[in-house]
């Protein structure tokens, strides 16, 4: 199970840095693109999944650093925390505006700029979930 665990850790590692890249390009170039919503989604899968084989090595009795144990358990605190605040993002954006009675224009503007917001949330937490899995990583020595 161990070996599992390293290979899923390793899977969020790298799908959390793809996702986090793409969302940051697309964020930088206000590109709202389809594909970094698909790669965010199997990026938060492997957290999830990450976490849920952590716990079942914790209760078949695998010891870790207690840092390991922060660092595995932050991931899964920051897509959630992530979630929640692009959930507001449209709101931020919007303020008091009513959106539909704005000119077609302009509620594209509007739009774009909700998208490009929530996209920017999600990058930075799937870059801050990379960085804490490497740390996960490096409080481990490999079996």
């Amino acid at each position: 199970m161990t070996a599992v665990h390293i290979a899923v850790g390793v899977a969020l590692i790298a799908a959390n840095l793809v996702a986090g890249i793409w969302g940051g390009v697309a964020w930088l170039r206000a590109d709202p693109t389809v594909g970094f919503w698909y790669a965010l989604r199997v990026a938060q899968v492997t957290v999830v999944l990450q976490a849920m084989i952590g716990l079942i090595l914790v209760f078949t009795g695998s010891i870790a650093e207690d840092l390991h144990y922060l660092y595995g358990a932050l991931p899964l605190l920051v897509s959630f925390l992530a979630e929640l605040v692009r959930a507001g993002a449209a709101q931020q954006e919007l303020g008091a505006l009513d959106f539909k009675a704005l000119p077609e224009e302009r509620q594209r503007r509007v739009a774009l700029a909700i998208v490009r917001r929530e996209m920017g949330i999600m990058a930075v937490s799937c870059l801050v979930i990379t960085f804490l899995a490497l740390r996960a990583a490096g409080t481990t020595p490999l079996i």
